[in-house]
């Protein structure tokens, strides 16, 4: 078939501004196999030190595992799917995610459960870079942030799920059993993908596939203030929920007492505040500009969070007022809301020719600050709120500082 053939069959299937409402629903499902991998295997810590002769805590390593393979994998999808179109590498990203997990069910070797675990990322990282791109394909501006705020309602409901049903699996059956539903997960995705998802990237705008033209590329992109200043901006909201995420556990079930049900019924409950927010911000989008819905989300955010502060500080959002905590986190992560999916548009705005690689640049700069959250929460004595709130605190100001940056550039060009 011949370039412009595709490009036209291209166009019939999905029009310029529009994605029907089943690829949405599609892309979000992938998308979420990062909460779903990451979240759903939290419950079976214990049994996983205790079977795979690790040792106590090294549970958590394979987890970094996890991590480091996503933040390598997004940084080499961006230029494949550049190269080959969205389908190929995520039809293969998700069949090495699923080709690994399977690894992960049958390894009776702590080292090997790693190398499967890295292997996972790296296939499940197609799931992160490629859906973003193929939303720029189609959309920007005031569409694509619909299209985003559309995701994140699909992808949010991962964090709510994942845990609950993690716990589920546990009290049935054996651990290995979450990794075996993490294969039908994948598979099922690539029968979706490769049944019924276009692909968006005509072939004459695919971008030819070097070291050198990869790294010239990513430079490119990281120069270019808009772009640099809306990625750190994501990785300063990721550092925030990272932090929160890191020394929840901790914080609501040693200091303020919670049960782990009533941790888990908080837990759903913020993160359906967060996809509250980014579906009003969905309903905004159209009536207020896409900077200005960002610059009020990260300002929202600023004022929860040195609120939260000075309440942690005072003594008054601790093991006295529990519920005063929960609101306070609440409100903050509900602004990410608009946050996320305003910040991840306008990072592209000027990258659409290469759209894969800008969401592999971004995404890697995403997990590489989101994660240092969790190092620093590492070095600190969990024995108050405080070090959580404090942590939160550094990620918003430096939302904070990338908005003002950002919004200076928007306005000089």
């Amino acid at each position: 078939m011949s370039s412009t053939t595709t490009s036209l069959a291209y166009r019939h299937r999905i029009p310029v501004g529009a994605l029907p409402m089943w690829h949405v629903v599609l892309l979000g499902l992938v998308t979420a196999i990062g909460p779903l991998a990451t979240d759903m295997y939290l419950p079976a810590f214990p049994a996983i030190d205790r079977d795979l002769g690790g040792g106590p805590g090294s549970a958590q390593i394979t987890l970094a595992a996890w991590l480091a393979g996503l933040a390598v994998g997004q940084f080499s999808q961006g230029p494949i799917s550049d190269r080959l179109g969205r389908r190929v590498p995520l039809i293969g990203g998700l069949l090495v995610f699923s080709i690994a997990s399977a690894g992960c069910a049958m390894s009776h070797d702590y080292r090997l459960f790693c190398l499967w675990r890295f292997l996972a990322a790296l296939g499940g990282s197609a799931g992160v870079v490629v859906p973003r791109a193929i939303v720029r394909d189609i959309a920007t501006g005031v569409q694509g942030a619909r299209i985003m705020s559309q995701l994140t309602l699909v992808f949010g409901l991962m964090p709510i799920l994942a845990p609950s049903l993690g716990s589920l699996v546990l009290s049935f059956g054996h651990w290995r059993w979450i990794f075996w539903i993490a294969v039908l997960y994948g598979v099922l995705g690539v029968i979706a993908v490769a049944w019924t998802l276009p692909d968006t990237m005509p072939r004459e705008k695919r971008i030819p596939l070097s070291v050198s033209n990869v790294l010239w590329r990513y430079v490119a992109i990281a120069r270019e203030p808009m772009f640099l200043s809306a990625a750190l901006l994501l990785g300063c909201s990721s550092f925030v929920m990272f932090g929160y995420l890191a020394s929840a556990p901790i914080v609501f079930e040693h200091i303020l007492g919670f049960t782990p049900g009533q941790f888990g019924v908080f837990f759903g409950v913020n993160a359906a505040l967060f996809i509250t927010g980014a579906q009003i911000n969905a309903r905004l989008v159209h009536l207020v500009p896409l900077h200005v819905l960002l610059m009020r989300g990260v300002c929202f955010s600023t004022l929860a969070g040195t609120t939260f502060l000075a309440l942690a500080i005072a003594g008054l959002a601790g093991p006295a007022h529990p519920a005063l905590v929960c609101v306070m986190i609440g409100l903050v992560t509900g602004s990410l809301g608009f946050v996320n999916p305003n910040a991840t548009v306008l990072a592209f705005t000027r990258h659409g020719h290469h759209a894969g690689s800008a969401s592999a640049l971004m995404g890697t700069t995403q997990f590489t600050v989101g994660s240092l959250s969790g190092v620093l929460l590492g070095c600190l004595p969990m024995d108050t709120v405080l070090p959580m709130v404090g942590v939160m605190m550094m990620g918003i100001t430096g939302m904070l500082a990338c908005s003002l940056w950002h919004r200076r550039h928007a306005e000089a060009g």
